[in-house]
């Protein structure tokens, strides 16, 4: 499930309304509500996101920043979790964007991964994205498919042995083949 309009949902705090104050042509205003762009926006928000469900964490559901799972291996299990989750969610006035929600499926994408009973694994068109990238020609293209690589890092055996000669590209006056 997705967090609809995330930080927009989080109130400013009285004290903090006056930190955000913008001055235009009909007037001096303030955000009433977290908006993007703020340094500790996102901290903020995940830090609201484990205070309002902490004791749902790790065992009914899984929270990060405006993406959340509910999980159960029992199938009575998860209508109890998921009106739980919403029940949660009502009382605090927090909604979800349906259309970027989907209940009661066996596995789905989230962050960039394919979670499921058999655990995370990485998204097929990851893969694909990775195994077709064209032949590195610069320093800059090196780091940039490293990054990649970290992404996946934790699916591949021995990664760094296996990165070694990137690595050596990365040293003054390397040459690129």
């Amino acid at each position: 499930m997705d967090g609809f309009s995330r930080y927009n949902q989080i109130q400013m705090a009285e004290e903090d309304k006056i930190k955000t104050t913008f001055i235009t042509m009909w007037g001096t205003f303030c955000y009433k509500v977290m908006r993007f762009g703020l340094k500790n926006a996102g901290a903020t928000y995940q830090r609201a996101m484990v205070t309002l469900f902490h004791d749902m964490m790790h065992k009914e559901i899984e929270v990060y920043v405006d993406d959340m799972i509910a999980k159960s291996k029992e199938g009575e299990d998860h209508l109890v979790n998921l009106k739980r989750l919403f029940d949660r969610l009502r009382k605090y006035k927090l909604r979800l964007n349906p259309a970027k929600c989907t209940v009661g499926v066996k596995s789905g994408k989230l962050l960039g991964f394919v979670v499921s009973k058999k655990g995370i694994e990485v998204d097929p068109d990851k893969v694909k994205a990775i195994m077709e990238l064209p032949p590195l020609s610069t320093v800059r293209e090196v780091r940039s498919f490293l990054g990649w690589l970290n992404y996946i890092a934790r699916f591949i055996a021995n990664l760094t042995d296996k990165c070694q000669p990137l690595f050596r590209l990365l040293r003054k006056n390397a040459a690129i083949e």
